[in-house]
Order: C-alpha cells, then structure tokens, then sequence
C-alpha cells in the first residue's frame, strides 16, 4: 500500500478474530528500511530511519507496533522508534 492509501485506512475499533495488527502496518515488505544493515555508517542509518519514520508516521497502527517493540525488546525500527530511543524509554521506566 502507498502512504496514500494508509491516509485513507481506518483500522476498526476490534480487529477481526485472527486478524493481527501486522495485516495492517504500512512497512509490510519494506524490511530494509527498518532493519540496518552490518556496520551501517550513522549518515546511511539516519537516512533511512527518516525514510521509516515517514512510512511510520503515516501507518495506522504505530501505536501497536511501538507497544509490540517495546514489551519484547525488539530490535531495529518499530512504531517509529529505534532501539536506542527504546533503551531511552526502558531506562526512563526504571528510574520511576
């Protein structure tokens, strides 16, 4: 799906039975823009993290996927976060 395409998506109050909110996420197929590759120079990972942060920010289910990052430790870019705002968060949380 385009972001054109995600714009006009309303994701239903429920989901239906057997339905994941991964059937839904804008970046489906498109794992190279959140998973960098081995010894990624910081300009080509800031490139495209910016690239997934636009596909992030337009994807009606951000909210899931960041959760979903969150509660297993995931690696990469979830929900428009990267593991390092992850780690941010996590280490945020435990200083409460």
């Amino acid at each position: 799906m385009s972001a054109v395409e995600i714009d006009d998506l309303e994701l239903p109050l429920r989901l239906p039975r057997g339905v994941d909110w991964q059937e839904y996420a804008a970046c489906k197929g498109r794992l190279e823009l959140f998973f960098g590759k081995v010894a990624e120079r910081p300009q080509m990972r800031a490139r495209r993290e910016a690239k997934a942060q636009k596909l992030c920010d337009a994807c009606v289910v951000r909210q899931p996927c960041r959760q979903f990052a969150r509660d297993n430790r995931e690696y990469g870019f979830w929900g428009g976060e990267n593991d390092e705002q992850r780690t941010l968060t996590y280490n945020e949380l435990a200083s409460l």
